[in-house]
């Protein structure tokens, strides 16, 4: 098998990929422009209602200096049957270099959910991050919101 083309797309950096398992799909974008690249899985598994699985992908990725990855859950998943993840986001440091492995979670209580291998089971996105510099104050700026949290602007 040839190596991939690593030159990255014109709006965006290169992702390397290791295939840990030759049965591991690469991560793709279903459409052109898509923001996330779809996971899938490397071997079925089986949640039960309410339970947690730790999914294996079969691959390993090399993201960027200056950017994270971020494991989010599938929407049509999510609305369809239920599941989600249990730490969404996941995030992938730049310096991680081990199997990216997804930690679904069955939020229906009647019915256990089946994944095959090759489905698709979250989806990957690579984010450029702002470098900052933690210091510490006597006291915050002033805001319109202030300290309102959950629900604080409406309904």
């Amino acid at each position: 098998m040839s190596a991939p083309d690593r030159a990255p797309p014109a709006w965006g950096a290169a992702l390397s990929v290791l295939r840990l398992d030759p049965r591991a799909r690469l991560p793709a974008r279903a459409h052109s422009g898509d923001a996330g690249l779809d996971l899938h899985a490397l071997e079925e598994a089986t949640l039960a209602p309410a339970a947690r699985a730790e999914v294996h992908t079969g691959i390993a990725v090399e993201i960027p200096a200056g950017h994270a990855g971020l494991v989010l859950p599938r929407s049509g998943l999510a609305a369809r049957h239920g599941i989600s993840l249990v730490n969404a986001p996941g995030l992938i440091d730049p310096g991680y270099r081990g199997e990216v492995r997804v930690l679904l979670f069955n939020t229906d209580r009647e019915r256990p959910y089946r994944v095959a291998a090759g489905d698709r089971i979250a989806q990957l996105v690579v984010v450029a991050l702002a470098p900052v510099a933690v210091t510490e104050v006597a006291e915050l700026s002033e805001s319109d919101r202030g300290a309102a949290g959950f629900g604080s602007s409406g309904g």
